[in-house]
């Protein structure tokens, strides 16, 4: 029996639609907030963010106190509507016949279960930043990841930033920039099914 190879999915980017900058645009325009003020608070917990050093609550909590006439359910509502699924998503059951899929992203989990949850029992493992306290670049969010993959040298990771790959090519993976055309899908595609 021949083994399957083990893809790496990216989700914002990849399979998902990024948040920023749309959402801070939004906030922008809706509070009358310099779009670079939001920039800078989002700069500044953007890594305890995405390592879980912070509870989402907390997140929201330090942005009303950016803008103090923000209700936060209608604000989180619209974060959540701006997180879309991107084709590549539908892909998956396909895929999943021919690779084990396997996903590793600076994200939250609450934030793109919505988007997951459809296509879960096709994913063999979820690496997410702010459940393992580590982000991308970092080398210790790829050995999380490596954990749940095959010994087999067929890895293929899927990103849609090169600064991304370093950690990967460290660990021998092979690795493929997603491209806003989705040129990438059909790619991946090819290389499963051949």
């Amino acid at each position: 029996m021949k083994v399957k190879p083990d893809l790496v999915l990216d989700i914002a980017g990849v399979l998902a639609t990024n948040f920023s900058p749309s959402f801070w645009r939004y906030l922008s325009t809706i509070y009358g907030v310099r779009y670079e003020e939001l920039l800078e608070f989002r700069k500044g917990i953007r890594e305890e963010l995405w390592k879980g050093r912070i509870a989402e609550q907390e997140f929201w909590s330090g942005l009303k106190s950016q803008l103090p006439n923000m209700d936060i359910e209608p604000a989180r509502c619209k974060l959540l509507s701006i997180i879309k699924p991107l084709p590549a998503i539908e892909k998956i059951p396909i895929w999943s016949e021919y690779a084990d899929i396997h996903l590793l992203s600076n994200h939250r989990r609450e934030w793109i279960e919505h988007l997951i949850n459809p296509v879960q029992d096709y994913i063999k493992s979820m690496t997410i930043s702010a459940e393992v306290g580590y982000c991308k670049p970092e080398i210790d969010i790829y050995l999380k990841t490596q954990f749940y993959l095959k010994d087999n040298g067929k890895v293929l990771f899927v990103d849609d930033q090169e600064k991304n790959f370093k950690g990967a090519i460290h660990l021998c993976w092979n690795t493929l920039l997603a491209d806003e055309e989705g040129e990438w899908i059909k790619k991946v595609s090819s290389l499963l099914t051949q």
